[in-house]
């Protein structure tokens, strides 16, 4: 069912959500860009529709909501270990059609490789998705390359078209909040086409891909920030961090954060041994687990073409240029 919604009747139905959920979306934050004078599109606790942003595809991903940048596992004291509250009971996030997509791949790499995650999993368990469709690509976007063009489960999709919200449902528990509003035949849009195109390599032979001359482009190139891997949707790694307090030394707590394997230290091993020392052999484990080894485990590529790493990078390496190399090194 497809409803047209009024600005009062979209608000009423905002705080309906905001009784059962914190609500998350893209929105607009000033001067918080890659240059002083920029904005940036950032995900935020949303308490107002008005501040949802619409128009742009936000330049950091939604993963942090169900797999916290920074999250305590437990705390420990005298009296045992203590495992802490969830960040939320319930959240209901805004997502691109590529987001949905990169939704499922978390779900992979935390519920369905080996044991669920206990953590993401009762953070995933009460997550509700709201679609906001595409009907034109964004910048560096290469979603229809990856696949990920068409939307992928989930519960509502709203888009505001000739001043008026369109929203789409099948939540039998909105029909009393709704049941005065205009009903319209709709087709959830999505795009067919980007300006970005990514051909896939057939078959990658990784013996002869670890030894390619490509790789040796970005050990100048890359300066290793780990800004890529911070805002992929699909990006998993972390490391733990515990912490001690000095003023009782019988408590502290575990913590694990968002760590990137394009950094210094990541693969950093007992004796001080290091597996990848240069940028360019990062970006070669990067890359093939992207498009490799997800790909051989799940059946479907890892990145979904939102272009974000494009996007942020400070010395504008495309990851799309990157996917294409491989392809044509694999013929």
């Amino acid at each position: 069912m497809t409803y047209t919604l009024q600005k009062q009747a979209m608000d009423n139905l905002f705080q309906s959500w905001s009784k059962d959920y914190l609500i998350y979306g893209p929105t607009l934050i000033k001067n918080t860009g890659r240059f002083s004078d920029t904005d940036s599109v950032r995900y935020d606790k949303l308490t107002s529709i008005d501040q949802l942003e619409f128009d742009k595809k936000s330049d950091y991903s939604f993963k942090d909501i169900i797999f916290p940048i920074s999250e305590m596992l437990f705390s420990y004291d005298a009296t045992g270990t203590h495992i802490p509250e969830p960040k939320h009971q319930g959240a209901l996030v805004f997502l691109r059609a590529c987001d949905t997509h990169a939704l499922t791949r978390l779900d992979q790499i935390f519920l369905e490789n080996g044991k669920p995650d206990f953590y993401y999993k009762r953070l995933r368990e009460n997550l509700k998705i709201v679609l906001l469709p595409c009907r034109t690509s964004f910048e560096n976007c290469f979603c229809v390359s990856m696949k990920s063009n068409i939307p992928h489960q989930f519960d509502y999709a709203l888009e505001v078209k000739d001043g008026a919200y369109i929203l789409n449902t099948q939540a039998s528990s909105l029909s009393a909040l709704l049941k005065k509003e205009k009903t319209i035949d709709y087709t959830v849009p999505f795009v067919t086409s980007n300006t970005v195109v990514v051909e896939h390599a057939k078959k990658i032979d990784v013996a002869a891909l670890t030894k390619s001359e490509m790789w040796r482009e970005y050990d100048s190139r890359c300066i290793n920030c780990g800004r890529c891997n911070l805002v992929c949707p699909t990006c998993t790694c972390w490391t733990m961090q515990d912490i001690h307090y000095s003023d009782n030394k019988s408590a502290g707590e575990r913590r694990r954060i968002h760590a990137s394997c394009m950094v210094d230290n990541f693969d950093r091993v007992a004796g001080n041994h290091v597996y990848r020392p240069k940028n360019g052999d990062r970006m070669r484990y990067k890359t093939l687990h992207k498009v490799y080894d997800h790909k051989l485990r799940f059946g479907v590529d890892l990145c979904v073409g939102c272009g974000r790493c494009d996007d942020i990078c400070p010395e504008y390496i495309s990851f799309s240029n990157i996917l294409n190399k491989v392809a044509q090194e694999s013929k």
